[in-house]
């Protein structure tokens, strides 16, 4: 197997004089233009450990182990070594889509700063590529590209949101329940154009959701997140039908059968 874009290395975070460490020894490796999910219930790490590859952890908390980017750790890098990666190499889409925006600047211009930010080209052709990653988001990208996020509805800032981090078009995207403003067909929208951007740039997506059913249809590989620990990882069959940690029993337990697993045993019951 070739070497992963990124491999995080028994991560080990913890509070300054606190008593419990909030994540313990977490190993994850991504493969470029692989799709990887990290679930498991709220609080159990999943955003730390996003957080962590971002740089965004707060000074109060210690940290140890490695994670490594093509050939940075970057655990050791300063704050603005950090930052270069940001965006063009790493893009994140938050959940917190509000944040994205500044609230009194029109969306295509920043759009077109944060384009020319990273890449060298004209305001023309920002212009076009921002209009462009708009319109795949399935929005009015003109009327959109003139408007304040307060114009827009909350799902509309959220596709905008997401059009502004896959234009950079990085190595490595970062999507944690980007999903969660959206209606299901926009939803799938969305994930389709990430999965069209991920075939076209060989890019590597690490998905962070709660939607078992959607990590099951959209990613090649899955880690099971349990208090701070990687308690399971396999394929999205192994996890969903030959778990081995009661943790991961738990969770699969909680999602009702899929449609075309009921469609299935209706058509059973229907020929007996």
């Amino acid at each position: 197997m070739s070497k992963p874009l990124i491999s995080i290395q028994n991560l080990y975070i913890e509070n300054k004089g606190g008593e419990k460490p909030l994540l313990r020894n977490v190993n994850v490796e991504i493969q470029k233009g692989e799709i990887v999910g990290l679930i498991g219930e709220s609080g159990s790490g999943k955003s730390l450990t996003v957080k962590a590859i971002m740089g965004l952890l707060p000074s109060e908390m210690n940290v140890r182990g490695q994670i490594f980017y093509k050939n940075d750790d970057l655990i050791k890098l300063s704050s603005k070594e950090h930052r270069k990666l940001l965006g063009k190499e790493i893009g994140m889409i938050f959940q917190d889509y509000r944040g994205s925006f500044t609230p009194f600047i029109r969306i295509g211009k920043q759009m077109v700063e944060t384009i020319r930010t990273h890449h060298v080209v004209g305001k023309k052709e920002a212009k076009n590529m921002a209009t462009n990653a708009l319109e795949e988001m399935g929005l009015d990208a003109e009327r959109v590209y003139q408007s304040y996020p307060f114009h827009l509805s909350g799902g509309q800032v959220q596709r905008a949101a997401i059009a502004m981090a896959l234009v950079l078009r990085p190595s490595l995207l970062i999507c944690d329940e980007i999903t969660t403003a959206l209606d299901v067909m926009n939803g799938e929208k969305v994930l389709n154009y990430i999965n069209q951007i991920r075939q076209e740039t060989g890019c590597a997506v690490l998905m962070i959701t709660h939607d078992l059913a959607q990590a099951y249809k959209r990613t090649d590989r899955m880690y099971v997140m349990h208090q701070g620990e990687i308690v399971e990882e396999g394929l999205p069959e192994q996890i969903r039908c030959h778990h081995k940690h009661p943790y991961t029993k738990k969770l699969c337990s909680c999602l009702l059968s899929l449609p075309e697993e009921q469609s299935v045993r209706n058509e059973r019951v229907v020929s007996i």
